[in-house]
């Protein structure tokens, strides 16, 4: 199984951006612990950072066209505008499985509605940087299902 791991605008910024919010773990901190992971289960994996929404849209098509099982993505504050971003999720065939560190439901009311979620196989928020774990298993679980 090949996944990607996404990551869009400020997570670059973890372990130093509101970790009252976001934690002290850094975006390589993260890195680390799911290759370990992918290691155990024999997954490849890749990760991507963007700032830029271009970007993640050429990653995205990308995944597809080299034939990924799956995209877990935070696609940061472009969740809750991008439109861009959501017709490209929705014009692959990769599934993707939004996550979130914090609990957006329970924040700002402009964080609390997601433009990219109804195109993805899932949402994960809430749960800190173990969201990504949490998403990794659940792609391990459909490979199961499969």
């Amino acid at each position: 199984m090949k996944l990607l791991i996404m990551n869009g605008p400020n997570l670059n910024r973890l372990g130093k951006r509101e970790p009252g919010i976001y934690g002290a773990e850094t975006l390589e901190d993260v890195e680390g612990k799911l290759h370990k992971l992918a290691l155990q289960h024999g997954v490849e994996l890749s990760f991507f950072q963007s700032n830029w929404e271009g970007a993640l849209i050429d990653k995205i098509h990308e995944a597809e066209d080299c034939g990924l099982d799956g995209i877990i993505f935070n696609p940061g504050a472009f969740t809750h505008y991008s439109i861009a971003l959501r017709d490209a999720v929705a014009s692959i065939t990769v599934p993707v499985i939004e996550i979130h560190i914090s609990n957006v439901h329970s924040r700002e009311p402009f964080r609390q509605t997601s433009v990219i979620a109804p195109v993805c196989m899932g949402q994960i928020s809430g749960f800190g940087t173990d969201g990504y774990e949490l998403a990794f298993q659940a792609f391990l679980l459909k490979r199961k299902e499969v």
